[in-house]
């Protein structure tokens, strides 16, 4: 297990392992969940290959993973709680559950295609269709930003961040995705956007992801050059978390869940920048963060810069308040059927 300030989640001290493959994404919301409940975790990395890969989340894992036995990536002593996410890791959730036993609990984020037998809880956000018994629903996913991390980044602003005028923007940038498109309509819509920012007298925090297409960060690189900015070229330390810290507006793409609820987890405006290709699954979740009021829709142009206020998206907590209730339900149930 990995040696860790545990904190105060409600499972603390627990022992848990989490099972993704390599997306950074998945990785984010394990290790939410992971760090709001308490728990003391290894992460296992899985890359199957083959016929597993491809058939992936319906098969068993491939033979050759040896599975429960000693000297294996998964072997004894089991942990208290999985939490996996990712069709690549629902093989192994599956199967572990039948060699640990019930002793180990499950936790599956977002739908795993194949039941809601599949774990013991699984978390969906909001937008997704999946309901059922086991089944835990919240407005944005879990990340790692929570209240008290928020808090201590803002206790110290970089001196860097710091000498940046009021107000400060964030630029989250996403990129293309199967479930939203960038055409250049689209990027000359944006570009004017953040020239209207330009005008306002804006500084810049700007931070693109692994899929930010580089004609995407070159337009915004042209369009805010006149004004202070950090623009993060992707070497060295990433400034994401002050970032999100700092800003006192935060503009995103539509493209990518994780970073909107990150920006939603501040408190501060967020705009959100919306692609005319989008599709009904997340548009179901910016409509629903904008009823909520943490987010408005990025205007073609700005005259000035609205500002609003509405209670932190918290998830991560949400769901590690849900998981550890029915964690120490069942140990309840299980406690009492043994005398």
């Amino acid at each position: 297990m990995e040696n860790r300030d545990v904190g105060a989640g409600p499972l603390r001290g627990a022992g848990g392992w989490l099972i993704t493959d390599d997306k950074i994404g998945m990785v984010v919301q394990c290790r939410g969940v992971a760090d709001a409940l308490g728990l003391n975790y290894a992460h296992k990395l899985v890359t199957p290959r083959g016929f597993s890969r491809l058939l992936s989340p319906w098969v068993r894992p491939a033979r050759s993973e040896r599975l429960g036995e000693i000297g294996s990536t998964f072997a004894p002593p089991w942990p208290d709680i999985i939490i996996a996410t990712g069709r690549l890791s629902i093989p192994y959730v599956r199967a572990l559950s039948h060699l640990a036993g019930p002793d180990t609990f499950t936790v599956v984020l977002q739908d795993p295609k194949t039941g809601l037998r599949t774990a013991d809880v699984i978390w969906v956000p909001e937008h997704d269709r999946l309901r059922g018994a086991n089944v835990v629903a919240t407005l944005t996913a879990p990340h790692s930003f929570s209240p008290a991390r928020l808090s201590q980044l803002r206790h110290a602003v970089p001196v860097e961040i710091a000498r940046l005028p009021s107000p400060r923007v964030a630029l989250l940038l996403g990129g293309r995705s199967g479930a939203c498109k960038f055409t250049v309509a689209d990027l000359r819509r944006f570009v004017g956007a953040m020239r209207s920012f330009v005008t306002l007298d804006a500084s810049f925090l700007i931070t693109p992801s692994r899929r930010t297409p580089a004609a995407l960060l070159q337009a915004i690189d042209g369009a805010t050059w006149s004004r202070p900015r950090i623009l993060w070229s992707g070497e060295g330390e990433n400034p994401y978390p002050n970032f999100l810290a700092h800003a006192d507006i935060l503009v995103v793409t539509a493209d990518s869940v994780n970073m909107t609820g990150e920006a939603c987890a501040t408190g501060r405006p967020v705009y959100v920048f919306q692609p005319a290709g989008i599709s009904a699954k997340l548009i179901r979740f910016h409509d629903a963060l904008r009823r909520y009021g943490a987010t408005r829709t990025l205007p073609d142009h700005l005259t000035s810069l609205a500002t609003w206020s509405y209670s932190p998206l918290d998830s991560a907590s949400q769901i590690a308040s849900e998981i550890g209730r029915r964690w120490l339900r069942q140990q309840s149930v299980r406690h009492a059927n043994a005398n």
